[in-house]
């Protein structure tokens, strides 16, 4: 059988996507899964190094706010939009796929609305408990739409095409790793914090300020990824400018990047983090207590609707960036490590949102379209 998975720009869309195909490949030996992805860094890295491949046809989104800028590149948008239906028909056309399976980006919509019109079996994936605008412009025209949050139906034209899977995890994310117990030599608790690959300047400087407050009191141990956004020198810079003297006391760390990021997760007692449909998949399947700053700074700022799921579930604090400092974080993450009680209820919160067979209920859907 041959699958056609489609998915731009974000981890959030690409790792999902990674997940369904590991799953179909695994349920279908010999299946050939292509990727089509908009041309974006993120894709040509964690797609090839998965092992699957990857074809690129360009694609972009329209800007909703009118400038001049933004009507420039809407024009563009829509000649994208004319030039990728062509060579979406000659794609689908060469590649002869059983099903096409979408799991967020723009260009989603002109693969699998031609995948349709064709007659091929199409699911849309949808992480984010809003839906974005592709996924809402899609969801009359494909089979199915899976969505990440239940009781979300009724914001779809057509309720009845929804079904509730969760959001698939890479396989990393073993359900037991959130049992694992952190053989700590200080004998504190570990906190763990990162704002993706990309890091976040100001979100980066409010930590600096959190370590300047631990490094004084030495409370809990703790690791920073600060992402590409300044990196460690930059984030040494800051400490310094702040009033840090000397090094880092040991249980104190500082990386570019976490290498083994589900390890690290699992091991932490409190993660604080972003709010992306993949992290609080993950969170949630590892059943880990979490303080969540939504970036302010995504389309239709659909990371503060992610939050606010685990929020109201009890499994995460959410606070909005702009009331973030270094003191505020400090005192909340140093509240929430000493009340063993409330971490506790806090990781059943999460686990009881957890969907660890998402991918294998997506796979089972695609091959039912199949069999029809």
């Amino acid at each position: 059988m041959n699958f056609l998975i489609v998915c731009g720009g974000s981890a959030g869309h690409i790792n999902p996507g990674l997940a369904i195909a590991s799953e179909l490949c695994k349920r279908q030996p010999g299946a050939k899964v292509l990727f089509v992805g908009a041309g974006k860094a993120l894709e040509k890295k964690l797609i090839p190094a998965s092992g699957f491949h990857l074809v690129n046809i360009r694609m972009s989104g329209l800007r909703r706010s009118f400038s001049l800028e933004n009507l420039i590149h809407n024009a563009k948008t829509v000649k994208n939009l004319t030039t990728a239906g062509i060579k979406a028909e000659k794609l689908v056309r060469r590649f002869k796929p059983d099903a096409v399976i979408g799991t967020g980006g723009y260009i989603c919509y002109p693969i699998l609305k031609k995948a349709a019109q064709m007659g091929i079996p199409t699911v849309i994936h949808g992480s984010d408990a809003v839906p974005g605008l592709t996924t809402k412009m899609l969801s009359a025209t494909v089979d199915k739409v899976l969505v990440s949050f239940p009781g979300v139906e009724k914001q779809y034209r057509k309720p009845e095409k929804v079904f509730f899977t969760g959001t698939p995890v890479r396989a990393e994310f073993d359900f037991s790793l959130g049992e694992q117990v952190r053989a700590s030599k200080s004998g504190k608790p570990l906190v763990v914090s990162f704002w993706g690959s990309l890091g976040a300047a100001h979100m980066n400087e409010v930590i600096a300020g959190m370590i300047l407050k631990n490094a004084k009191s030495e409370e809990f141990d703790h690791i920073h990824a600060t992402g590409k956004s300044g990196g460690v020198e930059g984030m040494k810079s800051c400490l310094r400018r702040i009033g840090m003297e000397g090094d880092l006391p040991q249980g104190i760390e500082i990386r570019e990047y976490i290498e083994d990021m589900p390890t690290a997760m699992a091991t932490a007692d409190l993660i604080l983090c972003r709010a992306g449909a993949s992290t609080i998949a993950e969170l949630t399947v590892l059943g880990k207590p979490a303080i969540l700053v939504p970036s302010p700074n995504v389309t239709n700022n659909h990371q503060e609707p992610n939050a606010m799921q685990l929020h109201k579930s009890g499994g995460a604090v959410m606070m909005l960036e702009k009331d973030c400092t270094g003191e505020v974080l400090f005192k909340l993450v140093t509240g929430l490590l000493g009340d063993k009680d409330r971490l506790t209820r806090m990781a059943y919160a999460q686990k009881s949102l957890a969907a660890p067979n998402a991918a294998e209920k997506i796979v089972d859907i695609v091959l039912e379209l199949c069999n029809n």
